[in-house]
């Protein structure tokens, strides 16, 4: 499966196992009984927001911002790391992981019968080509990772991360909002001085967490940037591990949406606006021919029509929606 990019280049895919539904069946089972285990002992940690109950990108989102407007709000120097792993589900290594879950209760035939799911798999590709005819890889033993799209995976992929939080333990740094292997981490400092400093040295534990735990922390996408009410006050902070850069940014991605350093949002209304304009224009172009404008307003919620109005939206790039027929 494509994820983003050129589809000519084989690292932009990500593979998605076929499984049998009987083998999902047993599965269901272990994974009521592990999720059982783990909140009545409350072993998974509050900073995690990826698949677990209650929980979404929009809580995640609210967490981090809050963060860093509290930090702002007390006048504090204030970054952010977002961090970005290579693969992180084909590199979990199957040996940590079950030393893991021993640490976590699971001894005796429970971590056997984990170990014998997790061991002597085998897999191969299947590529379909235009003329939807089928080509096989050979057969190949997984010697790491936790398949994707079973139903174990993301929770043995959350129980694997689940100690990150607890390397940083200082009481200027917010604990990281991690939204299954996204992981962004806030560092606020009274003093400028200490901000720099403290920045290096998150940045040094959490790739040695990275490193020690066999995950490919990806510097190439993996940014710092700092946050300020004005933009004459930002800094540029240089940061970096070994060998590796950490680029510095005035903007990024994050769970859906586009932060900059001032939190002024207009790069994000921007793109949300360009997306709208571009859907909007396509569907009132299709329902002109059979409806006509006056019936497709009245499909469109109201909400829709004063958002489209407020950012300048005119279907077919003339007509602007200033009201709704009823």
């Amino acid at each position: 499966m494509i994820k983003k990019g050129n589809k000519t280049e084989i690292p932009n895919y990500r593979s998605i196992s076929l499984l049998t539904s009987f083998s999902k069946v047993f599965e269901k089972v272990i994974c009521k009984r592990l999720y059982c285990h783990i909140n009545t002992n409350k072993i998974l940690a509050t900073e995690q927001y990826g698949f677990r109950s209650n929980c979404s990108t929009e809580t995640a989102a609210y967490n981090l911002i809050n963060n860093i407007i509290e930090a702002l709000n007390s006048n504090k120097w204030v970054g952010g790391i977002f961090c970005d792993l290579t693969k992180a589900f084909d590199y979990v290594n199957h040996n940590i992981l079950l030393s893991k879950l021993e640490f976590y209760g699971l001894t005796g035939k429970a971590k056997n019968l984990i170990k014998s799911y997790l061991n002597d798999r085998y897999q191969r590709v299947r590529i379909r080509n235009k003329y939807l005819k089928n080509h096989f890889s050979e057969w190949e033993r997984v010697k790491q990772g936790v398949t994707q799209s079973s139903v174990l995976g993301p929770l043995f992929f959350l129980l694997n991360i689940n100690d990150l939080p607890g390397i940083i333990n200082d009481m200027y740094i917010p604990k990281p909002t991690i939204f299954a292997d996204d992981t962004s981490i806030i560092i606020t400092q009274p003093k400028i001085s200490d901000f720099k400093e403290e920045i290096n040295t998150v940045v040094e534990k959490i790739s040695n967490w990275f490193q020690t735990n066999l995950l490919i922390l990806n510097f190439n996408k993996t940014y710092c940037m700092h946050f300020s009410a004005k933009s004459k006050l930002l800094i540029d902070i240089k940061l970096s591990y070994k060998v590796n850069q950490i680029t510095n940014t005035l903007s990024t991605r994050f769970l859906g949406l586009t932060l900059d350093s001032t939190l002024s949002w207009n790069l994000h209304i921007e793109q949300l606006s360009s997306k709208l304009n571009s859907a909007c224009s396509e569907n009132y172009g299709l329902y002109k021919k059979f409806v006509g404008q006056s019936v497709l307003l009245m499909c469109i919620p109201y909400d829709l029509i004063y958002l489209l109005t407020a950012i300048g939206w005119s279907p077919g790039g003339s007509t602007h929606l200033h009201t709704r027929t009823t």
